[in-house]
């Protein structure tokens, strides 16, 4: 086959990894692409990046604010970790830069999502537990508690 219709295209070049796991622990749809963007623009070797908030929003068609969302949700959910940087203008000034992200192993976003599952669990459990009590009482529950 020659004359193949589709060009021919390097697995490692023009192709990012995307752990199979993510489709299994709990994300939206927008962390689902922010944590894509993010994979995409890491360095293979550091894993890191530091895109800023309107260079993903451009790319997904976010606000900036929606992205910061997601952002912080990926981060309260382990898969990534951020630190500010700083630029230095031609004057010496000091100003704020993009965010440096740290893409973590995917164990630690398992791990944490496994935990939280337990926890809730673990409240199912005690909520029970109450109800069985009051009901044993012979007690009304509070229609306030839920």
């Amino acid at each position: 086959m020659r004359n193949s219709r589709y060009p021919k295209r390097d697995p490692i070049k023009d192709y990012f990894p995307l752990p199979n796991e993510i489709f299994y622990l709990g994300l939206s749809y927008g962390e689902i692409a922010v944590y894509s963007y993010l994979l995409y623009r890491e360095n293979r070797k550091s894993f890191q990046c530091y895109p800023s908030y309107k260079t993903i929003g451009e790319a997904l068609q976010m606000s900036r604010n929606t992205v910061s969302k997601y952002i912080r949700q990926l981060e309260d959910k382990e898969f990534i970790t951020t630190e500010p940087t700083a630029v230095y203008t031609s004057r010496g000034e000091k100003r704020n830069g993009n965010l440096l992200y740290t893409i973590l192993p995917i164990e630690k976003a398992k791990q944490y999502f496994y935990n939280r599952q337990l926890k809730n669990i673990e409240q199912v459990i005690a909520d029970r537990k109450q109800r069985k009590r009051i009901e044993k009482l012979n007690l009304k529950p509070d229609k306030q508690a839920g």
